[in-house]
């Protein structure tokens, strides 16, 4: 099971901090490079033996190997060269994505402090 693992973590390139920050952009004079938050995993199984109960033939014997991965990334800004100097400047909808647990963990919170203290 590990060379399959192995096999599928080969065709992802190793890219380092390259994936989590774009290369430099220039849009209408102004240098900016892309931020991401990047996330990717794989994982592998088997299963071998005689399945007993399980089984249509109580004799079979069956075993499987499976394997999989997924990723994921969200854009999170960009750091913008400005006079003032380097500044990073927030995705504002990822922001308002994040926030929403936040504000509904919050809610919640409140909720349970204003049933206690009533």
């Amino acid at each position: 099971m590990a060379n399959i693992t192995e096999k599928l973590a080969d065709t992802v390139p190793d890219r380092g901090v390259k994936i989590a920050y774009g290369e430099k952009v220039v849009v209408g004079g102004t240098e900016m490079v892309p931020v991401a938050f990047v996330s990717y995993g794989f994982g592998g199984g088997s299963m071998g033996g005689k399945m007993g109960m399980m089984a249509a033939d109580k004799d079979s014997d069956m075993s499987g190997d499976g394997a999989g991965g997924g990723g994921v990334s969200i854009p999170v800004g960009a750091y913008i060269a400005t006079k003032q100097g380097l500044q990073f400047r927030p995705n504002p909808i990822t922001m308002a994505w994040v926030s929403i647990p936040l504000v509904a963990v919050c809610g919640w919170a409140i909720s349970k402090i204003v049933k206690a203290a009533g």
